[in-house]
């Protein structure tokens, strides 16, 4: 149901039953809710108001809902609103729409545009927000998990802006640590000539081939000298460059690079240790310091820094918060592996002290978390498990290479068009699960060109529409003035309250952080479009049906445009 429409039954609905209200002292009424009905036959939109205060208003509910309904049909527009109105079972009161009201969408849609089921800038909840995602270590490429937070992380910006919200996307370098020091060790021992396998190859080390790659380049540096801190840098800075050039390929880019090597050099994270001591939030035990995360809800306390004098890694992320709210990003979303949910609670705790200690009011639930669980990847029919050029993992680009069908025959030309492909359609597969489901990436399905591949449905939806409006050959400019009262048919009165749902959808996706929503709502309507097309011909000798069933089609083409563009894949026009 078109919002427009929604909001103006709400608003009659509340009329009728305030009036009702008044006149029996009963007070303010409360906020109505409209539903879909499961069942197609049972209406547009339905209401349940009439039993929910059935007993409180102490009313048969089917005599309150015959009382709505009589208020209702002396309302003035009630009539080009609403076609029918029945009161079903109990007291449930469904609605029909009228022609008029259904297919307005088609007309909002075409003056709309792109702009289509968006709200203008600063009408969201909040006016900022920061997404912080991918934020990979900076010691080998991007893996697939590290692709499942891309895709996830990009599209959550893409809807919340939707909203009007100002998003500001965030990638959290860990360049400092453990990790990064075992980094340098592996190139050290790869310029000193050792591969894994090797007696003395480092225990630590990681045996991918990219630290050969790293070592070579490296060696021909203007840079290179045999000092570990040198080779510390140089690694460091190549893999940010790979890693870089892969996001780009995968259509990702980011507002801000941190590194959490900032933290330390600028002082943060002895800041907020020392706040945290000085409100008594830490003690003393086992020669280490302890953050008292129990009182915010945790299982146990956790270290802060180990006995020899090394913090443990959530407390430069307390401090990278700390560094976000000071920003002034109240709204602050979190996109990690579910490895991190032990790191929720500690992270909130340690904030909730420095707060405490500075006089801020950051909210107990701060930063929000999407926790994505691990990907499977399928290939020929079998687990793939590791990358040659990673060694232990499959890489992003991997991911993309395979899903494109890129091979080494491509001429230039067609390997831009296979990795446009197979871009798509990694992103639209890692989105469309939720977050918190365990995903399997068939790239054989990837690979097909049928029904059965959801991102080639939605597209060829798309490419279709768009073939039929070429052949057409008119003006789309032309369309929005058809004669829409035409379009009476049951495929078409399907499609067109699908049309109607996107901006809600949106609006409920977006509060929900929950991208996946939004593919699932775009199968559905390439399912609605490729039904329509084979009820209703489209290009028939009635030139007013004609342009009324182009119009629909012009709306539909834009709306999974607009769809597509929200989860960062392309909507060709040929396929």
């Amino acid at each position: 149901m078109l919002l427009t429409n929604k909001n103006h039954l709400i608003e009659m609905l509340t009329k009728a039953l305030q009036g009702l209200a008044d006149e029996r002292g009963l007070g303010k009424v409360p906020q109505l809710r409209l539903e879909r009905p499961k069942a197609v036959d049972h209406g547009d939109v339905a209401c349940n108001i009439a039993l929910q205060l059935s007993k409180a208003w102490k009313l048969n509910p089917r005599e309150l809902a015959q009382t709505l309904v009589e208020r209702l049909q002396k309302q003035s527009g009630f009539d080009q609103l609403i076609a029918t109105c029945e009161i079903a079972g109990p007291g449930f009161l469904n609605f029909r729409l009228s022609n008029a009201a259904k297919t307005s969408v088609v007309k909002e849609i075409l003056s709309s545009g792109s702009q289509y089921g968006e709200k203008s800038q600063g009408a969201g909840p909040v006016a900022r927000a920061m997404i912080e995602f991918v934020s990979a270590n900076p010691t080998g490429p991007l893996h697939v998990g590290h692709g499942r937070q891309a895709a996830l992380g990009d599209a959550l910006a893409n809807l919340l802006a939707t909203q009007g919200i100002k998003v500001h996307r965030e990638f959290y370098y860990n360049d400092a640590g453990v990790q990064i020091a075992n980094l340098a060790l592996s190139v050290q021992a790869r310029l000193n000539g050792l591969k894994p396998g090797d007696t003395a190859w480092p225990e630590q080390a990681y045996n991918g081939e990219y630290i050969a790659e790293i070592a070579a380049a490296f060696k021909s540096s203007p840079q290179f000298k045999d000092d570990l801190e040198a080779i510390r840098l140089f690694a460091v800075a190549y893999l940010r460059n790979e890693q870089d050039i892969d996001l780009k390929t995968f259509g990702v880019q980011f507002d801000c690079y941190y590194l959490e090597s900032s933290l330390y050099t600028d002082g943060s994270v002895a800041q907020i240790v020392e706040d945290l001591q000085s409100i008594g939030k830490t003690y003393e035990g086992e020669g280490a310091l302890w953050l008292k995360t129990t009182a915010d809800g945790d299982d146990k306390d956790r270290v802060m820094r180990k006995s020899d004098g090394s913090f443990t890694y959530f407390v430069p992320d307390v401090a990278y918060h700390v560094s976000k709210w000071q920003r002034g990003f109240e709204k602050v979303i979190n996109v990690q592996g579910s490895d991190h949910h032990g790191t929720t609670t500690r992270v909130r705790s340690g904030l909730q002290g420095v707060a405490q200690k500075r006089g801020w009011d950051i909210p107990k639930t701060y930063p929000d978390y999407v926790l994505h669980k691990m990907v499977t990847v399928m290939r020929h029919g079998e687990e793939v498990k590791i990358s040659k050029r990673a060694g232990s993992y499959v890489t992003v680009r991997d991911l993309v290479e395979w899903s494109g069908g890129i091979n080494s025959e491509m001429t230039p030309q067609e390997r831009d068009l296979a990795l446009q492909r197979g871009r798509d359609a990694v992103r639209f597969f890692l989105i469309s699960r939720k977050a918190d489901t365990e995903f399997v990436f068939d790239i054989d399905l990837a690979l097909q060109q049928n029904d059965e591949n959801p991102v080639f449905y939605v597209q060829y939806a798309h490419a279709r529409i768009s073939s039929i409006l070429s052949q057409w050959g008119g003006k789309t400019t032309d369309l929005a003035v058809s004669d829409l009262s035409l379009l009476d048919s049951k495929a078409s009165d399907h499609l067109l309250r699908r049309l109607a749902e996107y901006p809600e959808l949106l609006t409920d996706a977006a509060a929900d952080l929950a991208p996946h929503a939004l593919a699932f709502y775009l199968r559905d309507l390439a399912g609605d479009f490729h039904t329509f097309y084979n009820a209703d011909r489209v290009l028939v000798d009635d030139q007013h049906l004609k342009l009324a069933r182009l119009a629909l089609l012009s709306a539909t083409r834009q709306v999974l445009q607009n769809g597509l563009k929200v989860l960062g894949v392309s909507a060709p026009a040929k396929m």
